[in-house]
């Protein structure tokens, strides 16, 4: 059986990267950060719209492009390597159901269970919320790009007959799967280009253990989030954010190790994949709740 990526796929992955490169590159992320308050980017979102990002799985009969998860997990992973900010998921997954949706003209969030009520990432922005937000109140956030509310007993949002909490985190995994990719590849740059006693940093020892347990830990989560895009099988899926939580979060770390002081400054972007990881870690199903769900099953 072949496990590698079709033509097609890959030159999905490649042009989402690019359109990601072009309208979301590190100026574009940087200014959003040093903007000091979270903003929309609307003409993104259109233009991620008119690109068929939305609309990857709504059927070719509905103006849509007709593809399957494992496509959506390609767009959701580059996503997640640009750090992309928005109720991607929730906008994603309404596509179907929500007019304007799939063109990127209306966006969508949702409230989404966390182990302590139900959070509800860019309320104020969003054009339509799915769920009982009720009781809403600002939550300080420590993702400067992702302003989230809470509601202390929200159960969470189903979005539509066929969707399931499966599907969001599987998208979830898949952007954490992204960003651990790109901690990962940031991390050996530096390595490389960091010198230290006459000689690159990447020579010690130590830091080559980082950088390659930061591999491993991506590749298996990989491996784990691209089968369960093609199973669509739930106890997969918990396996697959629970593993890509983890390369995200201890990758994110140790990147900011490897950058040494460097790490912790606020002009670097480690920190950024940090705290992001950090929030997509508790939206959605937790490492606890994975950790029970597969050990119930076994």
């Amino acid at each position: 059986m072949d496990f590698q990526l079709t033509e097609d796929q890959e030159a999905l992955r490649g042009g989402v990267r690019d359109l990601l490169d072009g309208r979301f590159g590190r100026a574009a992320l940087r200014a959003a950060v040093d903007a000091g308050t979270p903003s929309l980017d609307r003409d993104l979102w259109r233009e991620l719209g008119d690109a068929g990002f939305f609309s990857l799985r709504v059927p070719e009969e509905e103006g849509g492009v007709g593809l399957g998860l494992p496509e959506a997990v390609l767009a959701f992973e580059e996503a997640g390597r640009a750090l992309l900010t928005g109720p991607l998921v929730a906008t994603f997954l309404a596509a179907r159901d929500v007019e304007g949706a799939a063109r990127g003209t209306v966006v969508v969030t949702a409230v989404v269970k966390g182990d302590s009520g139900g959070f509800v990432p860019w309320l104020d922005e969003a054009d339509v919320v799915l769920g009982d937000v009720t009781g809403a109140v600002p939550l300080r956030s420590v993702d400067p790009l992702t302003p989230l509310h809470r509601v202390p007993d929200g159960e969470g949002a189903a979005l539509a007959d066929a969707i399931t909490r499966a599907d969001a985190d599987l998208l979830i995994a898949a952007e954490q799967l992204g960003s651990a990719g790109k901690t990962c590849e940031t991390a050996v740059r530096y390595a490389k280009e960091r010198t230290q006693f006459g000689q690159a940093i990447g020579a010690f020892q130590a830091v080559k253990h980082l950088c390659a347990q930061m591999l491993v830990r991506t590749e298996v989560a990989r491996a784990a989030v691209y089968a369960a895009a093609v199973t669509g099988d739930t106890l997969e899926i918990a396996g697959a954010k629970l593993l890509a939580d983890e390369a995200a979060v201890r990758g994110a770390r140790d990147c900011l190790q490897v950058h040494g002081g460097m790490g912790f400054t606020w002009e670097a972007d480690v920190h950024l994949h940090l705290k992001r990881a950090w929030v997509r870690a508790g939206l959605g199903r937790s490492a606890a709740g994975a950790e029970e769900e597969l050990a119930a099953a076994l």
